[in-house]
């Protein structure tokens, strides 16, 4: 009876998580040719989609004693971030492009295929110690949140995981950050597609 219970679980969870990449609308050549953006405005702008988001964040994280503060990376990790920050009661703060952030900064560069970017996090966000979920949107080659955690790092926070709607695993982000030792969590993932 318990492992039908538990196999009940598993079967209502994979459910959802296929009904969140349901609503995930995908573009193809954008922002170029040959690029298949995955563009998670849809699942946002769909009430149900925010709801199984949110809980579906929740119960992975609700019981978890290592997360003090949620952090968000601009700007559609601001969205997931903070709803996700007030479903578990935590703080949040945002790391933005630079010039975006009205108090003492630091910055952190990372390399794009084209060029070059940055990210910026006030001084005095949190303090040193401060244990930290980095939620994104999605991670891709994963320099973005490679930059997140340089910056959370810098303040003195600990890393606790990292959170995403979606992984691409073809491109390598999340395989790279977890041979580094860094925890990785998404709800769903579009691989070879």
């Amino acid at each position: 009876m318990f492992y039908i219970h538990i196999a009940t679980y598993y079967c209502i969870k994979l459910i959802k998580l296929m009904s969140i990449k349901s609503k995930i609308r995908t573009i193809k050549d954008f922002p170029k040719t040959g690029i298949m953006f995955r563009d998670v405005s849809t699942l946002f702008a769909d009430p149900e989609g925010i709801r199984m988001l949110v809980d579906s964040f929740r119960r992975e994280y609700e019981l978890r004693k290592d997360i003090d503060l949620i952090v968000g990376i601009e700007s559609r990790g601001f969205i997931v971030g903070s709803l996700i920050a007030n479903a578990l009661n935590k703080g949040f703060v945002m790391i933005r492009k630079p010039g975006k952030l009205p108090g003492k900064v630091i910055s952190q560069s990372y390399a794009l295929e084209y060029g070059e970017d940055s990210v910026e996090i006030h001084q005095d966000a949190f303090p040193k110690g401060t244990r930290v979920l980095i939620m994104d949107d999605l991670i891709a080659t994963g320099g973005t949140v490679a930059a997140a955690i340089s910056l959370v790092e810098q303040l003195g926070g600990i890393v606790s995981e990292l959170a995403f709607i979606v992984d691409l695993p073809d491109l390598g982000g999340s395989r790279k950050l977890m041979d580094e030792g860094y925890k990785v969590f998404s709800l769903t993932e579009f691989e070879g597609e």
